[in-house]
């Protein structure tokens, strides 16, 4: 990964990289990103959330990165960007870039005779590669990492210490997994017969897509029979739980802790919301935004924000409205036959 003070880029070349229209000494040296209140020579910040304008005024950094709404509200040199935090991501790439690995096997690395490791591969010690297992070029293997027979990972990826990618997984190209993921476990897959459960054999596999990243401790489960799908540009964070049979639409991002039942399809563009629970075998359209902490127990056809959480009270307060809610339902059923006695009055 990068280090954490970069070689210093002029100003003006990053409003060019990044393509953000550049206002003030362009000739200014940027060497680091940095929080607004927490910068100093050389460093670049962003204002993307208008509650934190006042740190503009006061920040010690020698450049930032504002909407064009926030260009006056400094006399630092500046880039200008319609999405400033997309463009922050741009500079801090370009400053802090990922270092190519340094092409070794580490001796105490296990690799069978018949993988595939290509010579630009980088791969840690302790690391596993099993038979006919393909690892693309400039491929990162971290330490204690396994990948198993026949399992693929394509070029540029880079697989964190102790990462486990299960037999016949597929991973495309420039894919970040971090460290604890499991990648192709079985699938809860139990049929049950007579009070005891018997084991569903798991013969799919899990095949992700390119640009993927897959947060730490997160688990893909294989397929059933088919197989388990993560789309291109799909964003994982940690501790996220995709069951078997699983498809994740492209450019699809999902924050932590969030737990996805088997043969679930969710969309291309979505955004799901930490902890947000959704059953199986349900479909969610393109570009839905779930909240966090929401249950979804139904397909959703028409995109759109679904919350499904109650906000947070005081505890006693929360009581009162827990009751009510209890007793809505013989509310209901009073209304109702109310309503049907007005009927037949008025009939």
């Amino acid at each position: 990964m990068g280090s954490p003070h970069a070689e210093g880029i002029p100003l003006r070349e990053l409003a060019a990289r990044c393509g953000a229209e550049l206002a003030g000494n362009g000739e200014v040296v940027i060497d680091r990103v940095a929080p607004l209140d927490n910068a100093g020579d050389g460093a670049i910040a962003f204002l993307s959330d208008p509650k934190y304008r006042s740190h503009l005024a006061r920040t010690g950094a020698s450049a930032v990165i504002v909407a064009p709404a926030d260009a006056q509200g400094t006399a630092l040199p500046k880039l200008v960007a319609a999405n400033p935090y997309a463009a922050y991501a741009q500079v801090a790439a370009i400053l802090h870039p990922r270092r190519p690995p340094l092409p070794a096997i580490h001796p105490t690395a296990v690799i069978a005779a018949g993988a595939r490791v290509a010579a630009t591969a980088a791969v840690a010690a302790h690391a596993v590669i099993g038979e006919r297992a393909r690892v693309g070029e400039r491929v990162e293997v971290g330490a204690g990492a396994v990948i198993g027979e026949d399992a693929t990972v394509g070029d540029d990826c880079l697989l964190h210490a102790h990462v486990v990618v299960y037999a016949r997984s597929v991973i495309g190209a420039r894919t970040i997994v971090h460290s604890g993921a499991v990648i192709g476990a079985d699938g809860f897959g139990m049929a049950e017969d007579e009070g005891r459960w018997i084991k569903v054999p798991q013969l799919g596999r899990v095949v992700i897509g390119s640009d993927v990243e897959i947060g730490a401790n997160t688990t893909i489960d294989r397929g059933a029979i088919g197989d388990t799908v993560i789309g291109d540009d799909v964003k994982l964070d940690n501790q996220i739980q995709i069951g078997h049979n699983c498809n994740i639409g492209a450019h699809t991002a999902i924050a932590g802790c969030v737990g996805i039942a088997g043969s679930t399809t969710i969309g291309r563009n979505c955004k799901i919301g930490g902890a947000a629970m959704i059953s199986g075998h349900l479909e969610i359209a393109d570009g839905t935004m779930i909240s966090a902490a929401t249950g979804v127990f139904e397909s959703i056809t028409v995109p759109g924000i679904y919350t499904g959480v109650f906000p947070a009270l005081p505890h006693r307060e929360w009581k009162h409205v827990a009751g009510a809610i209890r007793r809505l339902r013989s509310v209901l059923w009073r209304l109702r036959a109310l309503e049907r006695g007005q009927n037949d009055r008025e009939s």
